[in-house]
């Protein structure tokens, strides 16, 4: 809003995330033109909306314009109606779907910009939407007559943990640290999700609230969220549907296989659109190149959806309070907090001082090898760090402090001998333990080197 050249704005992130929220917040929700897109609607509907929210702004009774190119002529023509000397800012909302089938809208939005938006030093043009793949695809990385012509773009992720706590009390919400990072692990940081929670109700209500009373909020939610963001949605589920069964992820050839869609440019698109929406991480293995990425599922909401709504039509409707102490809860709680961790690199390089300095994190395992006398191992996180030092992260999600055991301590020293083998890695190699409430003292808890534990993620980055 202070450069005093035309600016094009792109705000992207997953659906949910408060995009247009925290628009509509910074300007008050006043604008010179609003237009917002609508989910699976011919361009002649797109184009109605148009000229009707145009008809509101300039007081006039205008018909709706035959094409794209017509309706930005009328928009030119406002824009160069307004106060010169004021900042005019059009924001486009959900712009994705006003892109319908042979509707000629992208075309005539480069031109309109090409033409005239961008000599117009007042106007600010925000272009907004939860499709991130064709933002990135249409907008960001555009190599026709938007190429490199945004200048401002905006990826608007989910809150912390530190975030996730503030909101909630906020909303007058004081649940235990503990607590709020379970329902982080069900519901990400993604603040619509966050807004359903109930203040009156404990944290094991709400979710059974939300999740597993009949027609929940949050039952359906998933449908949505996959058929409005993605064209053949249903590829995009198969994709996730595979990686929420695999907690360490899987290759490209591997979903191929598993999800029987063909080895070939569309699966690599999927996964891409996937990967530049937020809902999968690029694993890397350590060591490896880029062809050798592990894809894992990295979406809180969908991984909870598939592990205890996707095949359970009719549970208890207080399925949730009452699976407390269950086996595979713990499994899941332990697997999710991993997930927790790899969301929060910073906040664990903070706590064992090397926030400063550069890394890589990634993955490794190797299968066990009689002849070679190499017995199976796995880290599921490893900072590779510039100053010579690697870490091997064990992630505990514990109801108190973790307590290593003889047999414990021996699995420990034998993975990172294992490692050293395989890795063949001259770096120093020392064991981080992310836990929630820390490791117990005892006489095997020297192989710890640093510890992080749950507080420490919940702190602020100081950069």
């Amino acid at each position: 809003m202070r450069e005093d050249v035309a600016q094009l704005v792109l705000v992207y992130g997953r659906r949910r995330v408060g995009k247009t929220f925290l628009i509509n917040q910074y300007y008050g929700n006043s604008f010179s033109f609003k237009l917002t897109g609508a989910y699976n609607k011919p361009k002649a509907d797109q184009l109605h909306a148009f000229i009707s929210e145009l008809n509101r702004k300039t007081h006039k009774k205008m018909e709706a314009p035959s094409s794209w190119v017509q309706a930005f002529e009328m928009l030119r023509e406002y824009i160069e109606s307004q106060d010169p000397n004021k900042k005019c800012v059009v924001f486009f909302d959900e712009m994705p779907w006003l892109d319908t089938h042979k509707s000629g809208f992208l075309s005539a939005f480069e031109y309109f910009w090409n033409d005239f938006g961008s000599s117009v030093d007042n106007l600010v043009f925000i272009v907004c939407g939860s499709a991130t793949s064709w933002l990135v695809d249409n907008i960001e990385h555009n190599k026709g007559g938007l190429f490199n012509r945004q200048t401002c773009k905006l990826f608007l992720e989910p809150f912390s943990l530190s975030e996730t706590e503030e909101y909630l009390i906020s909303k007058g919400i004081h649940w235990s640290r503990y607590d709020i990072t379970e329902c982080y692990m069900i519901m990400g940081g993604i603040p619509y999700y966050l807004s359903l929670l109930d203040k009156e109700m404990s944290y094991l209500q709400n979710i059974d609230y939300l999740f597993f009373r009949k027609k929940a909020e949050l039952w359906d939610e998933f449908d949505h969220l996959y058929n409005t963001l993605f064209t053949k949605g249903e590829n995009y589920i198969s994709v996730v549907h595979e990686l929420s069964k695999k907690k360490n992820g899987l290759s490209r050839e591997e979903i191929s296989k598993e999800t029987g869609l063909a080895l070939n440019g569309i699966l690599s698109k999927i996964i891409k659109n996937l990967v530049d929406s937020g809902f999968v991480r690029e694993n890397q293995f350590f060591g490896k190149k880029k062809k050798d990425t592990l894809y894992q599922l990295a979406d809180y909401y969908s991984s909870f959806y598939f592990h205890y709504i996707w095949d359970n039509k009719g549970r208890d409707e207080h399925f949730w309070s009452n699976t407390l102490d269950a086996p595979v809860r713990k499994t899941w709680a332990g697997n999710m907090f991993e997930q927790v961790c790899k969301d929060h690199i910073k906040q664990i390089k903070q706590k064992i001082g090397i926030l400063g300095i550069l890394s890589e994190e990634s993955t490794w395992y190797i299968k066990a090898d009689k002849k070679l006398h190499m017995s199976g191992a796995q880290v599921d996180l490893i900072i590779d760090r510039r100053d010579r030092v690697i870490d091997l992260c064990e992630m505990k999600f514990s109801l108190g402090e973790y307590s290593i055991d003889k047999e414990y301590d021996q699995k420990l020293r034998k993975r990172i001998e294992t490692f050293r083998k395989d890795s063949k890695t001259k770096k120093a190699v020392q064991i981080v333990f992310v836990t929630t409430y820390g490791v117990e003292s005892n006489q095997y808890s020297g192989i710890v080197q640093k510890q992080v534990t749950l507080e420490d993620l919940f702190k602020e980055i100081i950069e």
